[in-house]
């Protein structure tokens, strides 16, 4: 059964961006957070509580329908799969995306995509991101 990243526990985050860090170091091999796949940020201002911003898994994921050269597959329980190789880099997912979920990484030229690999959720200190199970 397919796994989705999930953020329902976010009032415990304390922005310590380890979810960010992890995520940029296994998965794009660069420890800048700017490279991750998850966004962590206040809701407002020093004092709002911590937000996170990451794929939401769409069923029918609108950042595949408009990738003119079908670089995006859907994603067994949500959600796409990108493959770099066939990637334009037109950036026509980023806009596409309603949560703001895609990054582009300039220096590849390419969108920065969760793939749901969990590895955040392995490592975030406090339990704010789980997998959950979700049907193909």
């Amino acid at each position: 059964m397919a796994k989705v990243l999930k953020t329902e526990e976010m009032n415990k985050c304390i922005g310590c961006f380890t979810c960010m860090l992890v995520c940029a170091g296994v998965n794009r091999k660069n420890h800048s957070i700017s490279k991750s796949c998850i966004s962590v940020k206040t809701s407002g201002g020093i004092s709002g509580r911590f937000v996170s911003v990451v794929c939401q898994a769409c069923r029918e994921p609108q950042c595949a329908e408009v990738c003119p050269s079908d670089a995006l597959t859907q994603r067994k329980g949500g959600g796409v799969t990108l493959d770099k190789t066939v990637c334009i880099g037109c950036r026509r997912c980023e806009e596409a995306c309603i949560v703001e979920a895609i990054k582009y990484d300039e220096d590849e030229r390419k969108p920065i995509i969760c793939h749901h690999c969990g590895v955040c959720v392995r490592f975030c200190p406090h339990g704010c991101l789980e997998m959950q199970e979700v049907s193909d």
